[in-house]
């Protein structure tokens, strides 16, 4: 396979076939698609928006939110199903699933193959109606990812409902503030924080210019609620998290907490709201309140004042943006890149 690639890049090359001619709105357009009929990683948003912003295409959150309200998901995948990846692939595979949701495809969009993604589907077959899923016996009515908004959330934030328990797709309940994963580990397991399954256990300082935005995502349950049968908790964080993670986690809170974004503000005890069917975040907090938080809030000290860490705190984008440099993003005028 590595090498029938390789001989394709070579052909590419060849062809003359350009990178933009590749990375159109309507590939784009396509992978939102294949993501949310999957039940797909939420980095696949960042990513997605990154790549998208280097093309000169512009994508944003709430397109992604758009087509989530269109495409459910069909792939019986953990965390949001029963099978595995190899069950998939037995199942027939990517080529399968898009067949099966190829009316909301670009199908004239064109590939990596040389030929069109409708070229490529034709025919294709699915082995197992378990593993893949008609539309009308789909896992999820909705695709695999949602976008957040409100006032702890301004440019958005994401969660993947079917990897959540259905009692926290509309909760409300108080925040347990954790000021970083230091503190976090911490105190978390400690049973004098007597936290209950109603908490929302918020943690700051773990996005992109705060912590270089990790796998954090996942936020640990307290052992105490554990071992009383709890296996899920509203988690609230600025923070990635790993594709095959599970459980209530909002993720990618945008502006992060590091550049003053409302979750920097939140406090022990403040009232959090969310609720998916109006993609709802909502810190309980008057506005006069937040504004009085906002004066009194000091920006971490920079970390770098040289070298590539500069750079980085400098440039990096907020997860709403891709979490890229900035001046790697083109215009959507911009010129075509050179081929040497």
């Amino acid at each position: 396979m590595a090498a029938a690639i390789g001989r394709r890049i070579v052909d590419l090359a060849w062809d003359k076939v350009n990178i933009r001619d590749l990375l159109t709105a309507d590939a784009f357009h396509n992978a939102i698609v294949t993501d949310m009929a999957l039940g797909g990683s939420t980095n696949a948003i960042i990513h997605l928006i990154a790549m998208a912003g280097r093309a000169g295409v512009e994508l944003t959150l709430d397109r992604f939110d758009e087509i989530s309200t269109q495409v459910s998901v069909i792939a019986n995948l953990r965390p949001c199903g029963e099978y595995l990846m190899e069950d998939f692939y037995d199942a027939g595979g990517l080529l399968a699933l898009l067949e099966r949701v190829r009316d909301h495809l670009k199908l004239d969009c064109l590939t990596v193959s040389g030929k069109t993604i409708g070229e490529n589907i034709a025919g294709a077959e699915v082995f197992n109606e378990e593993v893949i899923r008609t539309t009308d016996r789909s896992v999820s009515k909705a695709g695999g990812t949602f976008v957040l908004k409100g006032n702890l959330s301004p440019n958005g934030a994401v969660i993947k409902p079917t990897a959540a328990e259905a009692r926290l797709l509309k909760h409300r309940g108080p925040a347990a503030v954790f000021a970083n994963y230091k503190d976090l580990k911490a105190r978390i397991d400690d049973p004098a924080a007597a936290l209950t399954p109603d908490h929302v256990i918020v943690l700051q300082n773990a996005g992109p210019i705060g912590a270089g935005m990790p796998e954090w995502g996942m936020l640990p349950i307290p052992k105490y609620l554990l071992e009383q049968g709890v296996r899920d908790m509203l988690r609230i964080s600025d923070a990635r998290m790993s594709g095959t993670s599970y459980g209530a986690c909002v993720l990618h809170v945008s502006p992060e907490s590091a550049v003053g974004g409302p979750l920097a503000l939140v406090r022990d005890g403040d009232f959090i709201e969310v609720d998916i069917d109006t993609r709802r975040l909502h810190l309980d907090v008057s506005d006069e309140e937040l504004e009085t938080r906002r004066a009194q809030w000091t920006a971490p000290e920079k970390k770098f004042e040289r070298g590539y860490g500069k750079l980085y705190q400098d440039e990096i984008t907020q997860a709403h943006e891709g979490c890229d440099f900035r001046f790697l993003h083109q215009g959507v005028d911009a010129p075509e890149p050179e081929i040497y």
